[in-house]
């Protein structure tokens, strides 16, 4: 699933390599995350039919031709094609490996789980910029990384397709597209529908936006701009850990609350000061106090109707494309405001997370 978030240092590269600006430069995430909302939906459906081992098995192929083409290929049309077989692959692994995990631990553990794949996610998310980076510097191409990760990919799918897994039937009677939206009826199924929204929002718009931040606030090289963003997914990977642990035994309405509180003053502090090390500071308590949200919503969601875990986690993750509209409304306001005025858009999301922190029933 980290295979995502390459998307935040490519697009910097990528902007740098062919002098894109910023609006034209965040198409890349946009053709990403466009598929969250195009195939979310069908495969929660076609899960139902194919099994979500399978799915997910399916998934990898599908994410280790988007890792080769960028290798053959160098161009900005080839790199919007790969990025978008990259979403359609990451889409799918979303979609089906969550449901997936249902049928591997117990319920009273689904949340702590969760938020155990994220922490290994995030270990892949600040690896990208890490690889980038040395890639660049000692061999004079980024895009191995690419490389890097296609290898990742097949261990993976190598080791999924080794392990036996017994999946239970799941609702057969929610089958079509209608019966899937009709679920929205639900005003909490909505409410995490948006939370799952403008978490991914901020989160892909972060990624995205720290480089150019810093290059913008502090003057500094990408080389350097771009390890801001691999230590915001330290930072996520610190709290998804710590996260992991606490979470065994914590409400998930009550850890979401107090991160919630903790990020947006982090953030306001952020887009206010112009030292280095005081941004990186923001940057790594934004990432720490956001790491675990994705995981409570998403949880919470699947123990609302777990008769209908497919269906819902298609409409959740249909919503991971938040990570297309909000860089690319970053981006069009960055180029008229500058990076502050790009990054203060995650404002208005971290408002609507409040908002869904406090109705959010406990577990």
């Amino acid at each position: 699933m980290g295979l995502v978030d390459l998307v935040g240092i490519s697009t910097n590269y990528v902007k740098q390599d062919f002098a894109l600006s910023d609006t034209l430069a965040n198409m890349l995430p946009m053709t990403l995350f466009l598929w969250f909302a195009i195939l979310s939906v069908p495969t929660g459906i076609i899960m139902n039919k194919l099994g979500r081992k399978r799915t997910v098995v399916i998934s990898m192929g599908i994410s280790l031709l988007a890792m080769l083409l960028p290798l053959f290929s160098y161009n900005f049309p080839m790199i919007l094609v790969a990025f978008g077989l990259l979403g359609i692959g990451n889409t799918i692994i979303q979609v089906s490996l969550n449901p997936l995990l249902t049928n591997v631990v117990h319920d009273d553990r689904l949340t702590s789980s969760l938020t155990l794949g994220q922490f290994i996610k995030a270990i892949a998310a600040f690896l990208g910029p890490i690889i980038a980076g040395v890639a660049a510097g000692s061999f004079g191409n980024w895009k191995l990384v690419f490389l890097f990760f296609a290898v990742v990919t097949v261990i993976s799918g190598l080791w999924l397709m080794l392990i036996p897994i017994q999946e239970e039937k799941t609702n057969q009677k929610s089958s079509t597209f209608g019966d899937s939206f009709g679920l929205l009826k639900d005003g909490t199924i909505l409410m995490h529908f948006l939370g799952i929204v403008f978490v991914v929002g901020i989160d892909v718009g972060l990624n995205t936006t720290i480089p150019k931040f810093l290059m913008e606030r502090c003057s500094i090289p990408l080389e350097q701009a771009g390890l801001g963003t691999s230590l915001y997914f330290i930072a996520r990977t610190v709290g998804s850990f710590i996260g992991a642990i606490l979470l065994v035994k914590l409400s998930g309405r009550r850890f979401f609350i107090w991160s919630i509180f903790v990020a947006i003053p982090a953030l306001l502090v952020m887009l206010l000061i112009g030292n280095l090390w005081g941004i990186l500071s923001m940057v790594f308590i934004i990432g720490f106090a956001i790491a675990n949200i994705f995981s409570i919503i998403f949880s919470a969601a699947l123990r609302r109707l777990p008769e209908y875990a497919n269906e819902i986690s298609g409409l959740l993750i249909m919503g991971v494309a938040g990570g297309a509209i909000i860089p690319l409304i970053m981006g069009i306001t960055s180029d008229s405001f500058g990076q502050t005025g790009g990054m203060s858009i995650l404002l208005i999301a971290m408002a609507y997370l409040t908002y869904s922190a406090f109705k959010l029933k406990e577990n």
